[in-house]
């Protein structure tokens, strides 16, 4: 089984600062984390992970990676093994030109190694607006960046007449080195129940973000590839993202994972605006997210959903943990994060070494097997059968 590491890149103590916009200097610089982060990222590769993710956030202390594809082009050139991921690449912010330039630059810098295109559209008011494109465009401007990057990808010459973007005839330099398997790779997250059956249709790969819980995930699974299966494809398994403490003892696992994340959960309400539910409801596209600032959870409910089923604990613990969400996801690859909330970055270091030393080996040496339940079937009518999706608890990003 493939392993790959996210980090967060996150200012959480910044929060109320940046809120009430004090002039006054930050309690942990941005440089800081960053220093910190990038010595954490530098320890993917030589500790045998096989691949480094990037989340694609601005404006806000939530994520601040300035954008995922600049931000692999850097590790591309600090690696020479791993491969990389996007999880996500917010597609309607961009001019897709831009997204297809930038793919075609990584994936030369990256010398023959996967790289993996996760994609979606976006749920943050303030990003929207810090890049000045309507919100309640982002399904239409985010389907019409697909149609244009696949084209990209697939032809030397291409052009495009669409509502929001229209492209003369037009060459993408460099060519893509591996433009099939970019094409083959690409993933999709999403939250609304539309848009599940939308992109098992486009033919997308499913990753899987932890908004929520393993089971429902495992249903997404089966009704992702009775699609495929209607449309004679062969089913597919997802990259599953699992927030990760592995210490000696189970108490000090479980006191970093409960209390770091609730301050993500925290941090990710704050970034979304989620309390405004007027907006959602208003925003075409949007109006499930409403339900998530119906009411806000207590520390226990988030703990329950969004704590306990990760994989925290002893090396074995962590271990048979990840094997039981594999076994509920028939995920083919996890991508693991090691550090959120304010964890200190010598702990991150520690959980991440001890989980590289003696549950890493293990993993590799698992089969991702598919679940019979999940291959997708067709009902006697010739539809897929899909049962209803809840409304996400939190949003991993």
């Amino acid at each position: 089984m493939k392993i790959g590491v996210h980090f967060n890149w996150q200012n959480y103590r910044d929060w109320g600062r940046f809120l009430e916009k004090r002039p006054e200097r930050p309690q942990v610089s941005d440089q800081e984390i960053y220093d910190e982060e990038i010595h954490l990222a530098s320890l993917v590769e030589p500790l045998g992970f096989d691949s480094y993710w990037a989340i694609d956030h601005h404006f806000t202390p939530y994520v601040m990676t300035g954008g995922a594809l600049q931000h692999l082009t850097y590790f591309a050139g600090k690696t020479s093994r791993i491969d990389f991921g996007t999880m996500i690449v917010v597609l309607p912010w961009y001019d897709p030109m831009v997204i297809a330039d930038q793919v075609s630059v990584l994936d030369n810098l990256l010398q023959g190694r996967q790289l993996t295109l996760g994609v979606g559209r976006g749920a943050a008011v303030r990003e929207f607006d810090g890049f000045r494109v309507p919100m309640g465009e982002a399904r239409g401007r985010f389907n019409e960046s697909l149609a244009i990057l696949r084209l990209a990808l697939s032809q030397e010459w291409f052009s495009f007449d669409g509502e929001y973007y229209k492209i003369p005839e037009t060459s993408i330099r460099p060519g893509y080195r591996n433009p099939q398997r970019i094409l083959d790779r690409m993933r999709i997250a999403w939250s609304s129940p539309e848009t599940l059956p939308i992109a098992a249709n486009a033919g997308l790969g499913m990753l899987m973000t932890n908004q929520k819980s393993w089971d429902e995930y495992g249903k997404d699974v089966a009704a992702f590839n009775s699609v495929r299966a209607e449309r004679g494809w062969k089913p597919t398994q997802p990259t599953v993202v699992v927030r990760t403490t592995c210490f000696d003892t189970e108490e000090e696992a479980w006191e970093t994972m409960a209390r770091h994340s609730l301050e993500s959960s925290e941090s990710s309400r704050l970034h979304y605006q989620f309390d405004d539910v007027e907006r959602f409801k208003n925003t075409k596209g949007y109006e499930q997210y409403a339900k998530l600032g119906a009411g806000k959870a207590s520390d226990e409910t988030i703990l329950e959903r969004g704590a306990r089923p990760q994989a925290w604990g002893t090396p074995d613990q962590v271990f048979e943990k990840l094997k039981h969400i594999q076994a509920s996801t028939s995920a083919e690859e996890f991508v693991l994060n090691f550090r959120f909330g304010t964890m200190d970055a010598e702990k991150a270091e520690r959980s991440m070494r001890l989980f590289a030393a003696e549950v890493l080996p293990r993993l590799h040496d698992l089969e991702p097997g598919l679940d019979v339940t999940m291959r997708g079937a067709v009902t006697g009518d010739g539809h897929a059968d899909f049962e209803s999706e809840k409304a996400p608890t939190s949003l991993g990003f």
